[in-house]
């Protein structure tokens, strides 16, 4: 049997003992490693190399250590061969360094062995520092050690890994390939400590609350639901830890705080991902004007320890977060808006009814709150470019925040915004437990009217707050969506290490990255039952030739597509029409679609379309989709054609 691998061949696995298709480089590089364990020299047997010092230690200390004798260890990222001698870079936690290596220090063996080293491979080197003819910083080598093997190829230097699908996937080789991913998690690490040093400074005490739950309650968020096999019950993931951190005030705490992950079982787009990382604190005898001056200051000190300055870029923004931050209440900034006055409306239908004829949606059973809410979004939260706050929101959409004194029809809260997105919500808490009980049973009612059954009061908080919550001030932000601000980032993938995606070949997602990572296979004819279809009637009049001739058709390539916030039916589509330049079309299919399933498909689109205003943003025309209905219910699905055909393409 030879243990020779060429391209394409089939190699098994002796340890997974599962087949893997090899490329010839992969298939060399496995019997580089043959050879090595038959001469028993096992790199993967190596238990600790001694380190004396990192990469950036020798670069930034080079005066001192200058014709010293130093053990460094990374990955070789490069090796140029010249002959007699031969340079690399190696990639350790602190950055990059070039090693020099010749025959006549290594002698012939060892300088042979590490000449068949490849790029990816972890070495140590003990040698001598000294700046080489060109002005490098470099450790002459006097010694190589092969610490670990790579099997795979990295991408090559100067394209990267550029693929999100696939840098979102392999985190691991995004890190190694682009030195700015692994600033961008170092900063993040820096931004938490001092978040936690902020609070911690003001008498904060963090503490730790349950992540599973035995009840379905609290923000206005879907869960995930698991089961307790001891106890024979079911949990879910929490959503929020407001109510365990209230609790804890009760009890004589009387400021707390938790960084830690929570769970919404909901779409995903730039700005959202199903588990993320919050930060809620509490503040006993503290308002939401107390608050908010903690808010300023907090962004201002995180930005000064980690950035530098209270002024940071952000989207082609500089957003400066040094207190005053502006304030305004979301009644006002509607009517400035766009007009309309809350106050005016009467009744929720009298709201509705305005909506409607705004062309603004409205759900069927919509509250006053709800459709100022909606007015907000459509009008309103887009234009929030510098740090603004937004205050006194209508109690409909604030179960747990206490009303004003002047006004019971609005609360005590608050969210705060930047660039057009929210970043984080705060509440003079609600301590009245009659109140609150009432506002509970009202979402526990709306949540059974939407089908969620398992919802229930949570009777152990309002025991707790029969018992006496003194007046407190509660703030919840995210810290994902901070890191964004600070790292200059525009989605929540590129600052979550290793973000929530559906696995490769999986129905309906990630088809375009299985389709480079798995073998072509020959796939089965789908029989498909069109008995039940029905479709609608063809049009009986006929449009003239020159008016048809108008619409321009064209393939367009999906560069991204994500959930558009507040909307439960409209994605955001980023879309390339072969004009070089990008174009946004909105459309009403996330029931039955996915955005991160669409990434990289080709579809049809109409492109000369006037621009249309939906949810505050212009949609450039329009996506074309099947429609048919099937035992009365409505399928579609988004007419998508052969890759092959380019951007631009027009359809006649």
């Amino acid at each position: 049997m030879t243990h020779k691998h060429t391209k394409g061949e089939i190699f098994m696995d002796t340890q997974a003992a599962v087949p893997q298709q090899l490329s010839e480089q992969e298939g060399i590089r496995r019997e580089k490693l043959r050879r090595l364990r038959q001469a028993g020299q096992d790199p993967y047997a190596i238990t600790r190399f001694d380190r004396t010092h990192q990469s950036a230690e020798i670069l930034g200390g080079f005066d001192a250590l200058e014709g010293q004798e130093v053990s460094v260890a990374g990955r070789m990222i490069s090796k140029r061969v010249m002959g007699k001698a031969s340079f690399a870079h190696i990639l350790d936690g602190a950055g990059d360094l070039q090693v020099y290596t010749r025959r006549d220090d290594l002698g012939e063996e060892a300088y042979a062995a590490f000449k068949d080293m490849d790029i990816g491979d972890v070495i140590g080197v003990r040698g001598v520092v000294f700046r080489t003819q060109k002005g490098e910083i470099s450790v002459h080598a006097q010694q190589v050690t092969l610490l670990s093997k790579s099997l795979k190829v990295l991408p090559e230097k100067f394209h990267g890994l550029k693929d999100p699908d696939l840098r979102y996937r392999q985190r691991y080789v995004d890190m190694i390939v682009n030195p700015e991913v692994r600033e961008t998690f170092q900063k993040r690490s820096r931004i938490i400590n001092a978040v936690r040093d902020f609070l911690n400074a003001r008498g904060f005490l963090e503490v730790d609350t349950p992540v599973l739950h035995t009840l379905e309650i609290g923000a206005a968020a879907r869960t995930f639901k698991t089961h307790h096999n001891a106890l024979d019950i079911d949990m879910f993931l929490r959503i929020e830890t407001e109510l365990y951190l209230k609790r804890l005030i009760v009890g004589g705490f009387e400021k707390v705080y938790e960084v830690g992950r929570l769970f919404r079982n909901e779409g995903m787009d730039a700005t959202h991902n199903p588990e993320f990382t919050s930060v809620e604190t509490y503040q006993a005898y503290a308002d939401y004007n107390d608050v908010m001056e903690m808010v300023e200051e907090l962004y201002a000190y995180v930005a000064r320890t980690v950035c530098g300055a209270t002024c940071v870029p952000y989207q082609g923004h500089m957003i400066e977060l040094k207190a005053p931050w502006r304030r305004v209440t979301m009644a006002q900034a509607v009517r400035d808006a766009c007009g309309v006055d809350f106050f005016a409306w009467h009744s929720d239908e009298e709201a509705r009814a305005c909506l409607d004829a705004m062309g603004v949606h409205a759900e069927k059973d919509a509250k006053r709150g709800d459709c100022l809410a909606a007015l907000f979004d459509e009008y309103v939260e887009a234009t929030l470019i510098q740090p603004t706050f937004v205050t006194d929101y209508p109690v409909d959409i604030s179960p747990l925040a206490k009303r004003k004194q002047d006004n019971p029809d609005l609360t005590e809260r608050f969210e705060f915004f930047i660039n057009g997105h929210e970043f984080g919500n705060a509440f003079s808490e609600l301590n009245d437990p009659i109140d609150q009980r009432a506002r509970f049973e009202e979402q526990v009612r709306l949540r059974h009217a939407q089908g969620i059954t398992t919802a229930q009061v949570d009777e152990d908080f309002l025991n707790a707050l029969e018992y006496g919550m003194p007046p407190t001030g509660g703030l919840g932000f995210g810290i994902d969506r901070m890191v964004m601000l600070m790292t200059d980032n525009d989605s929540i993938r590129d600052v979550l290490l290793f973000p929530t995606m559906k696995p490769v070949g999986a129905k309906g997602g990630g088809a375009e990255t299985a389709a480079r990572q798995e073998a072509p296979q020959e796939a089965p004819a789908e029989e498909i039952d069109f008995s039940k279809v029905e479709i609608e009637p063809l049009f009986k009049d006929f449009v003239d030739f020159e008016t048809f001739s108008k619409s321009d058709f064209r393939a367009v390539k999906v560069l991204a597509c994500e959930a558009v916030p507040k909307s439960k039916k409209l994605l955001k589509f980023t879309l390339d029409d072969g004009s070089g330049e990008s174009r946004t079309i909105l459309s009403g299919i996330h029931e039955y679609y996915e955005p991160e399933a669409l990434v990289g498909k080709t579809c049809i689109a109409i492109t000369n379309l006037p621009p249309r205003a939906m949810m505050g943003i212009d949609s450039c025309g329009m996506l074309i989709s099947a429609v048919h209905h099937e035992e009365g219910e409505e399928k579609l699905h988004l007419l998508m054609v052969d890759p092959r055909i380019p951007a631009g393409a027009k359809l006649y």
